[in-house]
């Protein structure tokens, strides 16, 4: 053997050596949520899935459980607190019965457009930094990224043109305080009720309305039951997705940089891709029959907006003035 077939010998066996070094096993994580598959955002999670799987070559398999086949809003939330699921998505409302301070987030009022928006959720921000330390220490969950969920509206069986129209109405509410709080300031009277049950709700009369961004009603088909909607625009929303602390700090140094890097093209996609939809969205629930209200055709925005700083001030007093200043940051 020739000096040079010995050092390609030997190349070649360093090469090998490395290659089976680098065998690392394959992780599996779980990713439950409550959409539905053709909405934005089931649609993201999918989205998410596949790159996580590409950027980390395969060594990353991301299971996605749609439409609440593993429980409700709250028992998908505490399954990912727990490790019983590795990954989630909810709204902030949701993430505050575990830190209040996700509260301001979906505040009626406080947040006037989706660019604001972008800049309060980035997870460098002043708000979202501090959020996700409380998060991490007090409940073991990971933010590991945000997409725009759309701007909510209020559906209701008839015109609401003011708070008042809505007296003694029973519309439902997510069941998490600050979406109840958004229903009374709406004028109705909350009536909680999970996601995966809004669509009997309505059907039976158990309520009369409901509130949720323009693609959420018309993925999820609400306008079978609504003949309104009422372009309040009282929650610019944010979906947040989040991961169990421990399953994260396990992950292989590698696969933390695909997963993050996924998670990041992920929540790009779903935000421009929610807000390329609205407006088409809502043509089509016109064209489905739904009746839309906007300001120029009688609807009291004032009124709402007046009564939505009345009832946070009565509710939350001074308790989320920290969370509001850190908000007030990123305009």
């Amino acid at each position: 053997m020739t000096a040079g077939t010995r050092l390609a010998a030997m190349a070649m066996a360093v090469a090998v050596s490395a290659a089976a070094c680098d065998q690392r096993p394959i992780v599996t994580l779980r990713y439950a949520h409550m959409s539905p598959l053709d909405s934005v955002a089931g649609m993201q999670a999918e989205y998410f899935a596949r790159r996580a799987r590409e950027l980390s070559e395969g060594r990353l398999v991301v299971e996605v459980f749609p439409a609440s086949v593993l429980g409700d809003t709250a028992e998908q939330l505490a399954m990912a607190r727990d490790g019983v699921i590795d990954i989630h998505h909810t709204t902030a409302g949701a993430l505050a019965s575990l830190v209040e301070g996700f509260t301001v987030l979906d505040a009626p009022y406080r947040v006037s457009d989706p660019e604001r928006l972008s800049r309060i959720v980035d997870l460098g921000s002043p708000l979202m930094t501090r959020l996700g330390d409380e998060l991490r220490h007090g409940a073991g969950l990971r933010v590991l990224y945000t997409f725009y969920f759309g701007t909510r509206h209020l559906s209701f069986d008839g015109p609401a043109l003011s708070p008042f129209d809505l007296r003694g109405a029973p519309i439902r509410a997510n069941p998490y305080p600050i979406y109840e709080l958004a229903v009374a300031t709406l004028g109705g009277v909350p009536t909680p009720v999970d996601w995966n049950r809004i669509q009997a709700a309505l059907a039976t009369g158990a309520a009369r309305g409901q509130e949720n961004p323009i693609e959420t009603i018309y993925s999820s088909e609400l306008q079978r039951w609504q003949s309104h909607l009422m372009l309040t625009g009282h929650i610019v929303g944010a979906e947040i997705v989040v991961m169990n602390e421990r399953s994260w700090s396990l992950l292989p140094r590698r696969e933390r940089e695909a997963l993050a890097e996924a998670a990041a093209e992920a929540g790009r996609w779903a935000s421009a891709e929610t807000s390329a939809m609205e407006a088409a969205r809502l043509e089509a629930l016109k064209s489905l029959g739904m009746r839309v209200i906007g300001e120029a055709d009688g609807l009291r925005l004032d009124l709402f907006k007046a009564r939505a700083e009345r009832f946070l001030t009565a509710t939350y007093g001074e308790r989320l003035a920290p969370y509001f200043a850190l908000m007030d940051e990123s305009r």
